[in-house]
């Protein structure tokens, strides 16, 4: 797949349902030796300028569950981890 092609795509996440950025307005973290993608980071920024900032978010390459024809569907925390937190 080529970087032009991934980034109009939706961010949605597994856990909630909720869209969390689209890749375009999104910096990708490429390993330097090898070109691998290894996270995609989301700007924190706040809703249309009001209110209290949020972090950035970092997305490890290995949360990505699916990539499709408009959205990439991400899972950040994962049942196992979940299950264990009980």
């Amino acid at each position: 797949m080529r970087l032009s092609e991934l980034g109009g795509k939706e961010i949605i996440g597994l856990d909630n349902g909720e869209k969390m950025g689209v890749i375009s307005d999104s910096d990708l973290v490429i390993h330097p030796e090898n070109g691998a993608i290894q996270s995609i980071i989301l700007p924190g920024g706040s809703f249309f300028g009001f209110g209290k900032k949020r972090e950035d978010l970092v997305i490890p390459w290995s949360s990505i569950v699916k990539i499709g024809p408009d959205m990439v569907i991400i899972q950040l925390n994962a049942p196992e981890a979940q299950a264990s937190q009980k």
